[in-house]
């Protein structure tokens, strides 16, 4: 890969479109049959905790080949604080560049980005065996537990990173996602209408 083939920028209203169509073609069948987080990203541009200077898309050639968005989040510490901090996603490459490192630079540099807006730090939902690479651990190893899930569940997917050393010493408590995530599978349906047909699939690793 040329370290100079392509441009991170932020997301423009031009942009909407090509980028939710991006979204919903790296998502398809990845994680259910079909896909929601096209209708998720169009949802949350709206919603009162996105962050709007962290909307990033990345270009290649003059086309949008990847994208990430932030939105602020917060720990109920069990000592009855509400801990300020940030969650991200939907993230993605295009699936024909997935794999050659353009995933890692664009989450290494929207990180950074966070991180210069005075994000302390980062819980979200993703696997270890890539975002490790860019500094994420267990949030259970930071004492922050899922909300919903029993004690004795798998938390292995619910990731933390910290963007300010020590911001979250001493504390331990329980995230949930922000209501913004919170969308309707009806909905979904319903907005992916629009969209040329694309064959639902039952594949291994769903989860959903």
């Amino acid at each position: 890969m040329n370290k100079n083939d392509y441009i991170i920028r932020l997301e423009e209203e031009k942009d909407y479109a090509v980028t939710e169509n991006l979204v919903r073609e790296s998502f398809w069948n990845v994680y259910r049959p079909g896909c929601m987080e096209h209708y998720l990203l169009h949802c949350l541009r709206n919603d009162k905790d996105f962050v709007p200077e962290l909307d990033f898309v990345m270009e290649k050639d003059g086309d949008i080949i990847g994208q990430n968005v932030f939105v602020r989040a917060h720990i109920s510490s069990d000592d009855g604080r509400k801990i300020p901090i940030m969650t991200m996603g939907p993230i993605c490459i295009t699936p024909e560049l997935k794999r050659k490192g353009y995933g890692k630079i664009l989450l290494d540099y929207t990180i950074g980005k966070a991180k210069e807006m005075g994000a302390g730090a980062l819980c979200f939902e993703g696997n270890i065996d890539f975002y490790g690479k860019s500094g994420f651990t267990f949030a259970s190893d930071f004492g922050i537990r899922y909300h919903g899930l029993p004690e004795d569940a798998d938390a292995s997917f619910f990731l933390c990173k910290e963007l300010a050393d020590g911001y979250l010493d001493g504390i331990t408590g329980e995230y949930a996602p922000p209501d913004g995530y919170l969308i309707s599978e009806e909905d979904a349906e319903e907005f992916d209408k629009k969209y040329p047909p694309k064959e639902k699939l039952v594949l291994p690793g769903q989860i959903f």
